[in-house]
């Protein structure tokens, strides 16, 4: 399979899959909420930590599918642009508290989970 394929292919999955699990996270609200967002970006980074992790030496995989599952898979699950939204959203309607959890939480998140999963490699 071609490497391009391979990542349309895993961005169209990761994108619905994110669609996915924001509309049912988010569901009952009416106002913006971010925790779908905050979930798909943290699975999204879980996931990407465990590929890297398991390619690193334990697993050997082929360059289209690697590129499958990390550019186009959890490049099309995760998204800062709608991160970035939510977070302006919040600070615009006056929700400063939510906007700064929103952030802390995010960045904390993605990273200690790759920190976390960087140290076993």
């Amino acid at each position: 399979m071609n490497i391009l394929l391979a990542i349309f292919i895993g961005g169209g999955m990761g994108s619905v899959a994110r669609f996915g699990i924001s509309s049912f996270l988010t569901s009952g609200f009416k106002e913006i909420n971010p925790i779908g967002t905050l979930a798909a970006n943290f699975i999204s980074t879980l996931i990407l930590g465990i590929i890297l992790y398991l390619t690193s030496d334990k697993i050997i995989i082929a360059p289209t599918m690697k590129a499958l599952f990390i550019v186009g898979f959890c490049g099309g699950f995760s998204t800062f642009s709608t991160f970035s939204y939510e977070t302006f959203e919040l600070i615009r309607s006056g929700n400063y508290y939510f906007a700064t959890a929103n952030l802390l939480v995010s960045i904390f998140l993605g990273i200690g989970v790759l920190f976390i999963l960087a140290r076993s490699i």
